[in-house]
């Protein structure tokens, strides 16, 4: 569905995206992740041919997002961080004018917008003004107009932004429902999303792909060691020597406390010291009251990962999938459709 090789975009000098490659397969859920002026947005206008690449290319549904725009732009639905939609128009007038600007033809064009407001939740308001919407309403407006054509590529760049956590539930909800029909590419800062939604992560940092995997690949097989937590009482010094000892035990360290000690014990990948924790403590006396392993988290690797000035390297590269397109001709300002 989705084919990047090589993009490169420059502005006056500033290197935005920096050569990166990827594949997006049809019917993936794509999450696409990276702090602020990474080139997230950048790689999506891209795809949706809002504009061209310095170099490098862009591929939807097999069509070229430069020189074949209007073909990528029929096949993708786009909704930007700020979607920008007519105030003064209701919101079915408004769904309808956008389903004639992206070519859906007249006889079926009723049903389309019909279909794209109980999809997105709006029949309630579908004859309010859209300028009396509340915020999670104009987003759900937003995603009723990326969708009204049916297309088989829909990017979303925060979707979410600006939320409250029920409006936030509500458009997970929705996404979810929107990618068991067409592939999609999410761009979010709220990373729990992602877990919840994404079959693959794609992580850019200052213009490069850094990682690229399912959330589990990546959180689970990012770190060449793990870390276990053992908190207990009356050990003292010897329960830290004794730790120390363990076989595959590579560092220990102690966490302050008074009456309980809790110590974090870093081991090779192969290593579960459990067992032998839980008879260490059983055996000398002491009282037991937390043992676990401490897993790294997707919020963990983002922040180990983007932390440095410079992008690294990848860290997980599995066979990659590409990235999407846009909209079709004459909207408000700042819409590419």
């Amino acid at each position: 569905m989705i084919e990047v090789d090589s993009l490169v975009k420059r502005y006056a000098g500033v290197t935005a995206v920096d050569g990166i490659s990827f594949k997006v397969d049809k019917g993936e859920i794509i999450g696409f992740l990276g702090k602020n002026g990474a080139g997230k947005s950048t790689t999506m206008k891209i795809l949706s041919s809002f504009f061209p690449p310095t170099s490098g290319s862009a591929r939807v549904a097999g069509f070229d997002c430069v020189t074949e725009s209007m073909e990528v732009r029929r096949r993708v639905g786009y909704m930007p961080e700020r979607v920008p939609i007519y105030e003064d128009m209701r919101v079915e007038e408004y769904l309808r004018y956008r389903a004639k600007l992206k070519g859906v033809a007249w006889r079926g064009r009723e049903r389309a917008v019909n279909e794209a407001i109980l999809a997105a939740g709006l029949k309630e308001v579908r004859r309010k003004l859209v300028g009396s919407l509340s915020k999670g309403y104009r987003q759900r407006a937003g995603l009723a107009d990326a969708i009204v054509h049916k297309p088989e590529l829909l990017i979303l760049d925060e979707p979410t932004a600006g939320l409250d956590p029920g409006q936030i539930r509500q458009v997970r909800d929705l996404i979810k429902q929107l990618g068991t029909q067409t592939t999609l590419l999410l761009s979010t800062h709220i990373l729990s999303e992602v877990e919840l939604t994404a079959s693959r992560i794609l992580l850019i940092h200052r213009g490069r792909l850094v990682a690229s995997g399912s959330p589990g690949s990546l959180v689970g097989g990012s770190r060449s060691n793990r870390r276990f937590l053992i908190e207990i009482r009356g050990g003292g010094v010897l329960a830290e020597a004794m730790f120390r000892g363990m076989p595959g035990v590579l560092k220990v360290d102690w966490i302050q406390g008074e009456e309980w000690q809790g110590y974090r014990l870093e081991t090779g990948y192969e290593t579960d010291p459990r067992v032998d924790l839980a008879h260490f403590a059983h055996d000398n006396g002491w009282d037991l009251r937390e043992l676990r392993e401490e897993r790294e988290t997707l919020e963990d690797l983002f922040v180990r990962i983007t932390k440095t000035d410079e992008a690294g390297p990848q860290v997980t590269v599995t066979p990659e999938p590409a990235a999407p397109a846009a909209e079709p001709p004459a909207a408000p300002a700042g819409d590419p459709a």
